[in-house]
This record gives structure tokens, sequence and C-alpha cells, in this order.
């Protein structure tokens, strides 16, 4: 039962105010009365060229929540789900009478991001708004539908910063419940947020079906270049068979060169090994480090800028120095992760410095790093149940590699499946 407080207004006339009416109308307060003490206005900062981008939560927000009229609203959401100001969007919109909140919906690493790689945070009541939040992490199908259908919402949101990699996660949550949401008769919203690295261009092999895992289910390249609602969209269009009822809110002050610090937006960790934007320029090539026997960097302050493993040495960042990649270098290091692979040993290997992220192709540079490796360490090895397959989206980076394929070759070998993709994706962008 939802507490009141009756008070007076001006006139000596009874006002009940809700909850959640007195804590948006104390924010709306305080954030006026910070306006005119600091003498400035709440608006976003400026970007690049003067822009203010919006991500589509604000849109939403600025319109009243108008397209959430009438409904009741579960959100698909994780830490990352935050206003400029570092105000998650569920505490925002729990504490607005405009917004029939009634259920959250947490991926991997839960709604509050608590939990690990390949862990969740279950079903329970959330302490701050007391909204029942479900688990859909490993659900999918029939059993994600049901969640959707216990929970009484008729409209499922998402809202989740990606890191611009087929292989992270959240965007197989997107497609997951976007197939849920049509399977049990409910509306899908999808809020837009930046590609941290840019939507410039769709970049590496394309997931071949055989292979569809949790880190790659349908036939997308290995960094896609674009944002969350162009890839609903492209779900709709092109996966699901049986299209859900979408709508998208696009961003304004967005183009597809921004790297995330153009948008203003404070970054907050989407998963716990993606601690910062420079983590995410690399991501989507040097992540192939998972499919090996080499640490991934996990269990340091630089995953996946750390590279490396027990007995290697200098020769590998000389060789990838050697083919003189663009807009990246690598520095001989040695580090101990203090979990995950090697834990609490010191090991030998690289770290990559970007000095050029404009230049960059990380999907190019993480296959260069791979091929050096096996070239100049005699104990490198693929991980047994040959996940590269699974992460590459198909055998023929790993069996190139081991019959001695130089960059150039394992590159050639996707080029026109990645044309055939590129072709596809360009008809669901929404911004240039």
């Amino acid at each position: 039962m939802r507490a009141h407080d009756t008070r007076r207004d001006h006139g000596g006339h009874r006002m009940t105010l809700s909850r959640r009416s007195l804590l948006a109308t104390t924010a709306a307060v305080a954030a006026t009365t910070t306006a005119a003490a600091t003498g400035t206005a709440q608006a976003a900062p400026a970007g690049h060229g003067g822009r203010r981008l919006r991500t589509g939560f604000e849109r939403l927000a600025d319109d009243g929540y108008a397209l959430l009229d009438g409904q009741r609203v579960g959100v698909v959401t994780n830490p990352t789900g935050i206003t400029r100001d570092v105000r998650h969007i569920v505490d925002v919109m729990h504490a607005d009478d405009r917004v029939n909140l009634t259920a959250v919906f947490g991926p991997e690493h839960g709604f509050r991001g608590t939990a690990q790689a390949g862990g969740s945070e279950g079903r329970y009541d959330d302490p701050a708004t007391g909204l029942p939040v479900y688990d859909t992490y490993l659900k999918s199908g029939q059993p994600l539908a049901d969640v959707f259908t216990a929970s009484g919402v008729d409209t499922v949101v998402f809202d989740i910063q990606d890191a611009g990699a087929r292989f992270y996660t959240y965007i197989w949550t997107l497609f997951d419940c976007m197939e849920a949401a049509g399977l049990a008769g409910k509306r899908f919203v999808v809020l837009d947020r930046p590609n941290p690295v840019t939507g410039r261009a769709a970049l590496g092999p394309v997931l071949h079906e055989e292979f569809a895992t949790f880190v790659g289910r349908k036939p997308i390249s290995q960094a896609h270049g674009m944002t969350v609602a162009e890839l609903a969209r492209l779900f709709n269009g092109e996966f699901l068979r049986s299209p859900v009822p979408l709508e998208t809110v696009a961003m304004s002050g967005w183009r597809r060169s921004d790297f995330y610090d153009a948008s203003g937006l404070p970054w907050v960790p989407p998963s716990p090994n993606m601690p910062t934007p420079e983590c995410a320029l690399v991501y989507s090539g040097t992540c192939l480090f998972e499919g090996t026997n080499l640490s991934e960097g996990r269990g340091t302050t630089r995953p996946f800028e750390l590279l490396g493993a027990e007995g290697v040495d200098g020769s590998w960042a000389a060789a990838a120095n050697e083919l003189g990649l663009p807009g990246v270098r690598f520095r001989e290091a040695y580090f101990a992760p203090t979990f995950s692979k090697f834990q609490g040993k010191t090991v030998g290997g690289v770290q990559l410095h970007v000095h050029d992220r404009a230049a960059l192709d990380p999907v190019r540079t993480g296959i260069a790093l791979l091929v050096t490796a096996k070239r100049t360490w005699d104990g490198f090895a693929w991980r047994p149940d040959n996940w590269i397959d699974k992460l590459t989206g198909s055998t023929q980076v790993r069996t190139m590699i081991d019959a001695g394929a130089d960059t150039d070759e394992v590159v050639g070998g996707w080029e026109s499946e990645l044309a055939a993709f590129r072709r596809t994706r360009r008809q669901y962008l929404l911004y240039r």
C-alpha cells in the first residue's frame, strides 16, 4: 500500500501527494535550486560542434512519457541505465506518477550489477523501490515469455549501454526479450544510447548460424557498428520469426563518427570487466583471447588491453609492432591477474596503447595479435572446447591461423560475407 502525505496549498485547499509525487517534486525543486545557485541551466553539455546529445530516455522523459501512457511498464536494464546526472532511470520513473512502472528485468551481472561474468542476481524485490526484479539471464523463448506474462506488464522497455561487439551479451538479451515479448503479446520499446566505439563501420567475420550461442545468436559481424535501437530494427526485420510490436526512441545529436566522450555522458561500466571506454575500443578484437590459453587481462585494471601468459617475453610485442598496424602500439608488459587465468602469477605479454582511435581496426588488431602470439610463443594453444569458434562465428579463423595464414589472409577470408552484412545493415541505420 502506498503512503500518502496530505497537505494544504497556499489557498488552504487540501492536497494529497503520493510518495512518488513527493519524490519527483523534491527532485525538481532541488534541480531548480541548484541551477539558480550556480547560474547554470540543467541542459545537457554541448558535444562536438556545439551539438547536445539526448539519449532515448531523455527524449522519452522530455515528452512526458507519452509513449508509455496507460501502460503497465517493465524495464530491462542494468547499472548503465542512468540519466546525465547519474540517477538510475528506474529510480526516476518510479518517482514519477506519469509512469506506471511495475517491474524490472535484470540481465547478466544483474539489474544493480552485483554479479560477475556468467552470473545474475536472481528474483528479488529491489530495496530502493520495492519493485519486483525478474532474472532474464540464460532465459529465452517461451520460458522468458512466461516471465513477462507473470510480471503483468503491457510494455517492455529496454535501456542498456552496449559495447559494440557481437559477443557482448546484452544485445542478445535484447534479441531474446524481443522474441519473448512477441510470444507474450507485449509491446517492446527500445531507448537508444551511443555505440561507444562509433557506428562508422561493420568489421570482422560474420557468425555462421550453426555456431549460434549466447555470445552470438544471429549472423552479424564481430564489430557491428550499430546502436541498440538499430540492432532492434535489424532483429525485427531480419531474424525474428514473428516481428514484435516495436518502437524505438532514437537519440538526438549523435553522429556515427562520435566516440563515447563526444556524448558528454558519464561512463558506467556495463560489466565488471569493461571499466572504461578505452577498454571498449579494443574489446571487439582482444576478447578473442578468451578462446586461447593466454590471459585476456581479466583480474587486472586493464582487461582486454593487457594480454599475456607465463613464458611470454618481449618478442611478442616486437613482432606486433613490426606489422605497423594503424592507430595502435604494443608495449612489452608484465602483470599478475588477481583472478581468472594465471591468478596470482606473474605473466608476460603486451599492453595495447591506442594513439589514433579513428584509424584503429580492433578486429584486425586482434587477429594480428593471435597470429604473432602463435608464431613467437611455442606454448600457444586454443581453449580445448574451441571457444574461439563461438567468438569468431565459424572455424575459419582458427583453422587458417593453424595453417600458417598471415593477418591479411585471415581478414580476407571473411570479406565477402562482411560485404553482404553491410548491405543488409544499411537499411536499418537511424543516424548519419
